[in-house]
Order: structure tokens, then sequence, then C-alpha cells
């Protein structure tokens, strides 16, 4: 039987601009032969990310890609 669940913990999130700030702030790799042309570390690898893609962080301080439309869709600014 599916149940429905939500999320109980809350995030940080920073939209990706591109910068270089941003690049070295988040050890963010950059090689633009790729759709995806940035790369971030995850704990599950490598993943593929472009400007306007938000960096979530979790509560253990990892970090992971939220393409825009999904991260607009699943989250709302807390109080």
């Amino acid at each position: 039987m599916i149940k429905t669940y939500r999320k109980t913990a809350t995030i940080q999130a920073e939209q990706f601009d591109g910068s270089a700030e941003m690049i070295e702030k988040y050890h963010i790799e950059y090689d633009g032969a790729y759709i995806l042309p940035f790369r971030i570390e995850t704990p599950e690898g490598w993943l593929g990310m472009k400007a306007g893609d938000w960096i979530a962080t979790g509560v253990k301080s990892e970090h992971w890609p939220i393409a825009d439309d999904v991260f607009k869709a699943s989250y709302v600014e807390a109080d």
C-alpha cells in the first residue's frame, strides 16, 4: 500500500549563479564539453548541474543540486 510522506527536516539552499566565488565555495568542477557543464560532489558521487539550479545543504552538511523547477515545486522559504 502506498503511503504519503513529507520531509521533516529543513535545508539550506542557494541558487547557483556560475560565479567563481560559488565554484570555489562548493568545490565545483567545470567542463564545458558536457550538457551540464558544472559538477558538484554529493554523497552519491559527482552530479551535473547548471547555473540557475539550487545547491541544497543537508543536515550532515552534504550538498546536492536541485533543478530550479523541481526546487520551486518542492520547497518554500521557512520563516
